[in-house]
Formats: structure tokens, sequence, C-alpha cells
């Protein structure tokens, strides 16, 4: 093409979108910060590492999560490609190995002849076509460069990361595995079930636990879907047995009923040597998170490969800073990943995709792509870049933002198979409408995100 576009970030979307564009012939200068620069959330200098969970949620393609998959699919996605080859047993999730995945990801960057990975840290914003991907731990000098290329709209908030335990160091006469309804000695979740006596206890010590911000939190710092599991926690003494440790659809073998509350753990890698648990992100200081998680039934012994952080995350005010396609008005320079204010690792994939079809599409001189909002990323981007959105927080895919069917009221299940439906069959339409840009994966049929 002649033509360098720049992407500033090695995470999921900038690494999705620097692969989206090489794939269209488009070179590329990829800028990652480490193993060089200030990352204090990241472990490694992996590509695309995952800093917080290891999984991608749910697979179900009448779910928002899976919805997004099977557009993702559609639309090519090198990462959600690259993420089912790494994939570890979630149940109805797709989860991964992340060391596998990042490692992946990056060998193919590193390999591909339209890509220049560069290992330096950026402070300001280069001139000519740039994606700006620097996630929510952009550096604090570019993120001033950014505020003042979008006029101000920059915040932050606070997101929280669970700890990871190795699974040698279970109790295993206690924990069980199971999933939801799957019955005893099956599924891919390991549970900790706490009796009622129990459960109170832990929540007892849980709440009042030493944190690293001695402060309380306001609740605008806090990313509802990411509070630390001490803040659900001082919402009420069953908030959280209602919540991340609820134990419906369980049956602890050992007394064949079920428990008061379950403490769920997932696998981090496909060799199951570590877990993490689940909803247990977390603000307490490392010493009282190996006191109090191992009150908790078969962690007596944890021996914690990774303790739970707090980090903070940055993003744009995007309903006033941004178009429809997530460019800063009147530059070059278009913004991709959680930076936009869309939350989660699919939806960051997902934002690398729509970033390299719009820059390919202004290089060659075509309409700007703006996906269906009947579709789970369109309706995303469509609620971001929405002016009346006010005040803006990070959003996920949900179908609370889709617009309405019609038709009359629904039963829940109904309601949520008729929305995939009508995504997949407007994004394939659309897709088909825009071969300039999506020939290579225009012609293929609706998606399955089965991972």
């Amino acid at each position: 093409m002649g033509t360098m576009v720049t992407v500033i970030g090695g995470g999921l979307a900038g690494s999705e979108c620097a692969l989206s564009l090489a794939r269209r012939g488009i070179d590329v200068r990829l800028y990652e910060q480490r193993p060089g620069g200030d990352a204090p959330a990241h472990h490694t200098s992996g590509l695309a590492e995952l800093v917080c969970s290891n999984s991608l949620k749910s697979t179900k393609p009448d779910s928002a999560a899976g919805l997004l998959k099977t557009e993702l699919a559609m639309m090519g996605s090198s990462l959600l490609r690259i993420a089912r080859a790494c994939s570890v047993p979630a149940g109805g999730a797709l989860a991964v190995d992340r060391h596998a995945f990042s490692a992946m990801v990056t060998e193919e960057v590193e390999r591909n002849p339209h890509i220049e990975l560069r290992r330096e840290e950026v402070t300001e914003i280069p001139e000519g076509r740039v994606v700006l991907a620097a996630g929510p731990l952009c550096s604090p000098r570019l993120s001033d460069a950014l505020s003042e290329l979008v006029g101000g709209g920059r915040l932050a908030f606070y997101d929280a990361a669970a700890p990871v335990i190795a699974a040698e160091s279970l109790n295993f006469d206690v924990v069980f595995s199971q999933s939801r309804y799957e019955g005893q000695g099956t599924g891919d979740y390991l549970n900790c079930p706490l009796d009622k006596q129990r459960y109170e206890e832990f929540w007892h010590e849980l709440v009042g636990a030493q944190r690293v911000v001695a402060k309380e939190f306001e609740e605008k710092d806090l990313f509802s879907a990411c509070q630390p599991v001490e803040e659900v926690a001082r919402k009420g003494p069953d908030t959280l047995r209602f919540g991340a440790l609820k134990p419906v659809g369980l049956v602890d073998p050992a007394t064949g009923r079920r428990p008061w509350a379950v403490v769920q753990l997932r696998a981090e890698n496909a060799a199951c040597t570590a877990y993490n648990l689940v909803g247990f992100q977390t603000n307490l200081t490392w010493g009282e998170q190996r006191r109090v998680f191992r009150m908790i039934p078969g962690l007596e012994e944890a021996e914690f490969v990774r303790y739970g952080v707090m980090h903070r995350n940055t993003f744009v005010d995007a309903p006033r800073a941004l178009d429809k396609t997530f460019a800063v008005p009147g530059t070059s320079v278009r913004l991709a990943g959680q930076i936009t204010g869309t939350e989660g690792y699919v939806e960051a994939i997902a934002s690398g995709v729509l970033a390299a079809a719009n820059v390919a599409a202004e290089l060659r001189g075509y309409d700007a792509v703006r996906l269906p909002p009947t579709g789970a990323f369109g309706s995303l981007v469509a609620y971001a870049t929405d002016p009346a959105t006010s005040p803006y927080q990070p959003m996920h895919v949900n179908f609370g933002i889709v617009p309405p069917l019609g038709g009359g009221r629904m039963p829940k299940a109904a309601r949520y198979k008729a929305y995939a439906e009508r995504a997949q069959r407007d994004l394939q339409a659309y897709l088909h409408s825009r071969p300039e840009l999506f020939a290579d994966v225009a012609g293929a049929p609706l998606g399955s995100c089965d991972a």
C-alpha cells in the first residue's frame, strides 16, 4: 500500500488490529512498551497478555457474550481463532491458557512480514494514521497527550484482579468437581462448599480485612462488574451468597445437599495446575488474602500463584470525544480497546477488528464501517458513541442496549435467541454488502462460537 499505519499498544485490541491490517496487505508499525516500560499489572513481555481473568466468557450463541464471538468469527478475528486453539475446560465459557495464548499471538505478530514490532514507549501521538490501543494502563505521558487531543475527556476508574491458587495445594477431600446442574463428579469447575457458620465467619473477616487502599472507594470509582469481593460483601451478609458464591445448581457429594454458599475455582491453564477464584477480584493486602481466603474450606493450605491486585484503568468520555467509528474527529487518530470505555476482553478484540476495517476503508477511499446496531458489538459501539449516553461508564456487550424486537413481550430465552438470530442475519448481510473490505470472510455461513 505504501502507507505505514502506527498501532500503539500490544494488548488484545492492538494485536488484533495489527494482524487484521496485515491480512489486508497493509504495513503496520506496532509499538509495545514492555518489557522496558512501566506496566504495573502485567507480568510478562508477551503480546495480548490477559492481566485479570483467563475467561473470555460464554460461548452460547444466544447470549450477548457468545453472540460477540459469533460476530468475530464472521469477521475473521485472528485472536478468536488463537483463543480457541489455546482453550482450557470452562464449562459453557471460552477460557484460555493465558501463557499459551500470549505466546501464540506474539509469534504470529513477530513472523508477519507486514508488521514491524517495536519494543519502546510512545510518549506522543505520532503523525500519520494512528490506532491508539494503549489499553486501560495507558502510560502517564501518552495519557496526557491523549487528554490534550480529545480536549480533556479522560476519566479513570479502578479495576480488580482475582488471586490464583496452585492446584496441588487444594484439599480435594473437601473440594469437589461439578458444574451447575450437571450432576456430581462432573464439570469444569472446582467447588469449595461452606455451611452457614463457616460462611458467616468468612464474611465477617472479609469485610474487616485490611485493604491496600485504606480510604473508602466511592461508588463512581468502581466499575460494577469488577468490584472487589470485599466491597460487594460490604453491601450485606447475604450479598455474596446470592452473587459470586451462590450455591444454586450444585450438590456437595459429602452431604448430598446444596451448600449454604460455594466458592468456585476455574482452571487457569490447560494442565489445570492453577485455578483462579471466580468473582474474587480484591484489593486486600497480600497478607490478608492469605489469612482470609484460607478460611474457605479446601483452601486451608492454599499456595498463591498470584495475589489479587487493584490497578487504574483509563478511558475517554467516548460519546463526547469520539465519532461513530471511535475516531477522534478532525484527526487521523482512532482508538481501540478498553481506552474507549468498552469493557471486556472480547470487546477489546472486536474493537481491534473494527479499527483495522476502518483504517483500510480510509486508505482505499471507501465508506466508513459502521456495524449494524442490532449486533452485540454494533449496539455497544452505538451506545458508547451516543451523545445521550451520560454519564458515560464502562460497558460490556449485553442485550439491554440492543434495539427492541417489537411484537410484544417474549420469554427471556426466546427473546435472546431472537436477538442473536437477527444480529447474525444483519451482520452477514452487511459483510456481503462490503466485499471490498470483507471479501475473505463475507461468504462464510452464519457463525458458531462453539469453542
